[in-house]
């Protein structure tokens, strides 16, 4: 299926039941830290490609009670289940926010999208001027060891991905378009987002989530370490990073 019909057909529910629910606690985090550094204090806030709305959801549980929240998705299943998170100061609606929506924030965020899009760089020059600042997140996809092992092609056919970065790459892309670089910082996915919950009382469940785990922090272990003495040596190595960027 072509990339363009992914979103709103069933194929990527299907790939995704959780629509990224249970990373959401992960991202709103490292997005809530961005916002600490750089003392931003947020009155209005578009989360594109919001998904099932659950960033929204959490950032509103930490950020000014004055502040309002919008989400926009391709997606009618996960509008379906954003819906379920609205609230009087957080709204979500089915659309393009390229095309339907003109209004103004003081930050837009996209994470994990912008590679997604098909024309990104057409896109980040049409909605500069629709928000103070921009926080993003990208998935490093090329490093070393990904390219070796093939696995960008499932990055294309599974994750729906149609760009991959670097950060020098995701850099000169954003300054092509017009935009500073305020702060970055690398982020890195937990080992497994399945809650311990979502397991208990099911020992074959438990044991799946141990062995998981377990084979996820012997893989990570060579990257981690790297990373300690030189961190954009790992990611360009092994890869698995984030890119986190602010931007204006």
């Amino acid at each position: 299926m072509a990339t363009s019909t992914l979103y709103v057909s069933d194929e990527y529910l299907l790939k995704n039941p959780d629509w990224h629910v249970a990373a959401s606690p992960w991202k709103a985090g490292e997005i809530l830290k961005m916002l600490r550094r750089n003392h931003l204090k947020p009155q209005s806030l578009c989360d594109i490609g919001c998904g099932a709305g659950e960033i929204l959801y959490i950032l509103q549980q930490y950020i000014d009670d004055r502040c309002v929240f919008q989400g926009y998705d391709v997606a009618p299943r996960a509008i379906e289940m954003a819906k379920k998170r609205e609230n009087d100061r957080l709204h979500v609606a089915l659309g393009d926010f390229h095309t339907d929506d003109h209004s103004t924030y003081d930050i837009i965020l996209l994470i994990d999208v912008l590679q997604h899009i098909e024309n990104c760089w057409s896109y980040l020059r049409d909605i500069h001027a629709q928000s103070a600042y921009k926080i993003l997140q990208l998935p490093l996809d090329i490093a070393a060891f990904p390219v070796m092992s093939n696995k960008v092609i499932d990055y294309y056919t599974v994750a729906g991905h149609q760009h991959f970065f670097t950060k020098d790459v995701a850099f000169a892309l954003l300054r092509h378009n017009g935009y500073e670089i305020v702060d970055w910082f690398y982020t890195l996915p937990p080992l497994d987002t399945t809650l311990w919950r979502a397991v208990r009382g099911n020992p074959l469940k438990i044991a799946r989530k141990v062995i998981r785990v377990l084979k996820r922090s012997i893989q990570r272990f060579p990257g981690l370490l790297c990373y300690q003495i030189a961190p954009d040596l790992a990611v360009r190595l092994f890869g698995g990073w984030r890119l986190m960027v602010l931007i204006r």
